[in-house]
């Protein structure tokens, strides 16, 4: 078993020597680095054992331990009794043998991405990076490489920032059910085995819920994640949901304290993405799981979703979203000063769908005649205008929009403003409201002079005109996805 100590008072002489403290009023002061605020695109990646059944979603290895669930019947019917084989026997399958992290950079830079994020360690505890604290790694079982460390090298090369997700907390209890039964999850467990500690699920709405995880399974916690930012120096720090129980509190100030002054020693940049108000506001950036805000927010924040809408990891049926509607997702974040990070889930060969393909190479297109429009752009004095409306908060992404010619979104950069109409507009002709000509006497609207306009993509110079009613232009160019007017206001 591992020996925590050395590493735990490592942790707290460098919180002790650096700038920040493992205080929330400390913490504080921490500013969003600049190169996120650019970057607006990025990349998640979750790809582990879950892959080998490829069925339900990621969390087959909660699931197939449920009585009665589909994962439970499933995997019964397709690999027999529990007692027989459980899910650590999927490892040896999980041989990732087509894996080629140059390949998935190449394609991930055609997408346009800025940065990458890999789940370096799923609620399942396979953790898919080289690490001393656990033999339960993929450089050491399955396919025997350091995933993580081969992507970060990869995707550097292709000048993208690499980041790392860790889902560990959620490992108290995700692996429970398994006990409720005759399985191999079974005791005696200690810290170090796979399934352990294999608690009773809480109830996930009480922040106080028991059994509240015990302090030897939280110093496991915070090593696992310092030992991610010693060993490959992420750029972000994703958390999933679960660190917001009110015991992981404490170790969240003490990761937080020690990832930042790390950085600080590095002369790095540091980021975290939290969910659920886990963080102080103002310490980390916040993350919108699978949905969006209604309006624009003064603060720096992240959607993250899927491309598809029914898994975060590889099934044999996903059901895929459409690009257009993931670049209107996108157009609409960044008029909202947010950025998305967008998931796909390889196979567990190593290979990347071709449809997460085909979704990823469309909006690399869009993003290679669109991005200044996007990259390094900053919000407008409104995000956008439009009769659709959007629905705010976590899991809506599964809501149509069904945007029309009529909703816009704004953004500015190097002194253009930018008009994304998110519908391309069957006659050609745009109304663009929010920049008709005002009276001068009402100082909260536009009043700026428009010089000239063109459409990104096209040679065409549109034709266009102002009056009280807004900014009309008409253009020839047509797209089935946003059209990006580009406009020179003096």
């Amino acid at each position: 078993m591992y020996n925590m100590t050395p590493y735990l008072e490592t942790i707290d002489d460098v919180i002790a020597r650096g700038p920040y403290r493992d205080t929330w009023e400390s913490l504080s002061r921490y500013q969003v680095p600049e190169w996120y605020r650019k970057a607006k695109f990025g990349i998640f990646i979750h790809w582990g054992i879950y892959s080998v059944p490829a069925f339900g979603s990621e969390w087959y290895s909660r699931n197939m331990y449920v009585k009665d669930s589909g994962e439970y019947k499933h995997h019964i019917e397709t690999y027999g009794k529990h007692t027989e084989f459980g899910y650590k026997d999927f490892i040896p399958m999980f041989t990732a043998d087509k894996f080629d992290p140059e390949a998935w950079a190449e394609l991930f830079a055609q997408a346009g991405a800025k940065y990458v994020v890999p789940v370096a360690e799923h609620h399942d505890g396979f953790q898919m990076y080289k690490s001393e604290i656990s033999h339960w790694n993929a450089f050491e079982m399955g396919p025997k490489r350091d995933v993580l460390g081969e992507l970060k090298e990869s995707c550097g090369k292709k000048g993208m920032q690499v980041g790392a997700s860790s889902h560990r907390v959620e490992h108290w209890f995700f692996m429970g059910h398994g006990r409720e039964y005759d399985s191999d999850i079974k005791e005696p467990m200690e810290r170090g085995d796979f399934y352990w500690p294999a608690m009773p699920e809480p109830n996930h709405q009480d922040l106080f819920s028991e059994p509240v995880p015990t302090e030897e399974f939280l110093q496991d916690w915070l090593v696992r994640c310092c030992e991610l930012v010693d060993r490959y120096q992420p750029k972000i720090v994703y958390f999933d949901w679960w660190i917001q129980h009110s015991a992981v509190r404490p170790w969240l100030r003490k990761f937080a304290a020690y990832y930042y002054n790390r950085a600080a020693e590095w002369g790095s940049d540091a980021v975290i993405n939290y969910k659920h108000d886990a963080f102080v506001f103002g310490s980390a950036v916040p993350d919108v799981e699978r949905g969006q805000f209604a309006d624009v927010k003064p603060y720096f924040w992240q959607t993250d979703t899927a491309i598809a809408l029914n898994s975060w990891g590889y099934t044999e049926h996903n059901d895929f979203r459409p690009a257009r509607d993931i670049i209107c997702d996108l157009a609409d974040i960044v008029s909202k000063n947010g950025c998305l990070l967008l998931n796909v889930g390889p196979k567990p060969d190593g290979t990347i769908s071709e449809e997460d393909r085909a979704v990823l190479l469309k909006i690399g297109q869009w993003l290679k005649v669109n991005g200044e429009a996007i990259y390094d752009s900053s919000i407008w004095r409104k995000y956008g205008e439009g009769p659709t409306q959007i629905v705010e908060g976590q899991f809506s992404d599964g809501i149509r929009k069904n945007f029309t010619s009529g909703d816009f979104r704004f953004t500015t950069a190097g002194g253009y403003l930018y008009a994304i109409a998110l519908k391309c507009s069957d006659s050609g002709e745009y109304l663009i409201r929010s920049l008709g000509e005002q009276d001068a006497s009402r100082v909260a609207n536009f009043h700026g002079i428009i010089s000239d306009i063109r459409v990104l993509g096209s040679d065409e110079k549109p034709e266009w005109n102002r009056d009280e009613e807004g900014l009309h232009i008409r253009s020839s160019f047509r797209s089935d996805c946003p059209v990006t007017f580009k406009i020179k206001v003096n």
